[in-house]
């Protein structure tokens, strides 16, 4: 290898170190080790996964799974099936449905398409953390306008982002991480002004008041990206997808690398939907809990929750949100540290776990901020 080959290839690796990108946080084997705990003592509060389907009930559909399909073919039927049975879910025509390998993959392979270097995207802030980090790969230019204290967007700042070069708007909603969701009228709006494509982010759909998914129709810049890994508790297998007027759908459709979906995938995609009540019930269950857990934090001294339309709840501290974070992380509870958010110093977010998981971090953030009822 010539010199001038070794230069570039350490440009280029140079350049992709000091680019941003979502690192996941340490396992729960190496938490134990670290804490001296045993691994099934650790409860999972960081990522959002939905634990309220239980096990049990996921693992004959991936029996029926394994006993259906071959896995030495490349996927047949199955993309095809499964978007029958989203078509039937969501009231869309099948031609409106993109597939990918998580919501997160679709929402890069968007920024691929319309994305280029000298063009922006906008959204708001704080918001989902991949959005940045997969336009900044893409050398676009990010304008994030902050939300208001109360987690409402200001919608005469982000029209003030609207220039010609502005060819991206992501609305996450409801918000990760704050938990809020858009009004109606402030999407169909955006998306009636906004110069590009409008993204809008409803991985926690289910568990919000509303979708914009019948808009699609309306609006042929806009773009809705769903997710398996929340309400149907896939997270694991990684199944996502986008909803957006046929055009636009073909458009996502038309990626170089074929076969993006594996078959479990796409199959177990389509056995939680044949079993739909699985996601309904627990749905219903986490919303219960959701209200209570909220209720019960802000009744810790020095704790103040925030509402959710979510299956998280975000919550800031009295105390440094380091220390509360390495206060329950001690014994074995992961949350997900945040720090300043607005006006608010000290966040921090939590899953609703199972009620037993919930009442053992409620009883770790009582025992730290010294609260004794």
């Amino acid at each position: 290898m010539n010199q001038q080959c070794k230069n570039w290839i350490a440009k280029k690796l140079e350049k992709l170190q000091g680019t941003e990108t979502y690192s996941a946080e340490k396992t729960n084997a190496a938490i134990a080790k670290q804490y001296g705990l045993k691994t099934s003592d650790i409860v999972k509060l960081n990522y959002n996964e939905n634990l309220y389907i239980p096990r049990e009930k996921i693992i004959p559909l991936l029996k029926e799974v394994a006993e259906e399909c071959d896995f030495r073919i490349y996927p047949q039927e199955e993309e095809k099936r499964l978007k029958e049975r989203i078509s039937d879910y969501l009231q869309v025509s099948m031609d409106s449905i993109t597939l990918g390998n998580s919501s997160d993959e679709v929402m890069e392979r968007v920024i691929r398409i319309f994305l280029e270097k000298g063009s922006s995207a906008v959204t708001f802030a704080p918001t989902f953390s991949v959005f940045k980090y997969c336009v900044k790969y893409q050398d676009a230019e990010y304008v994030a306008v902050p939300l208001e204290d109360d987690f409402s967007i200001d919608m005469e700042a982000m029209r003030k982002t609207f220039t010609p070069d502005a060819k991206l708007l992501y609305l996450c909603s409801p918000n990760n991480p704050t938990a809020s969701q858009l009004k109606p009228r402030e999407i169909e709006a955006l998306t009636e002004e906004f110069p590009g494509i409008v993204l809008v982010d409803e991985a926690y759909a289910e568990y919000a008041d509303y979708s914009v998914v019948p808009l699609i129709n309306k609006y042929e810049n806009l773009i809705v990206l769903r997710t398996f890994s929340k309400a149907f508790s896939l997270a694991g297998l990684r199944l996502g997808y986008a909803v957006a007027n046929p055009t636009l759908a073909c458009a996502l459709d038309r990626s170089p690398a074929p076969y993006p979906v594996n078959v479990v995938s796409l199959s177990m995609g389509r056995k939680m939907l044949e079993n739909i009540q699985l996601m309904r019930e627990s749905v219903a269950a986490l919303k219960a809990e959701r209200g209570k857990l909220i209720t019960r934090l802000n009744q810790i001294k020095g704790v103040e929750a925030f509402d959710s339309r979510a299956n998280f709840v975000l919550f800031n501290t009295a105390k440094p949100f380091g220390e509360v974070y390495e206060s329950v992380l001690r014994r074995g509870l992961v949350i997900k540290k945040l720090g300043k958010l607005l006006k608010y110093e000290n966040c921090l977010r939590t899953t609703v776990g199972l009620p037993d998981m919930n009442v053992k971090l409620l009883d770790a953030l009582r025992s730290f901020m010294g609260d004794k009822a």
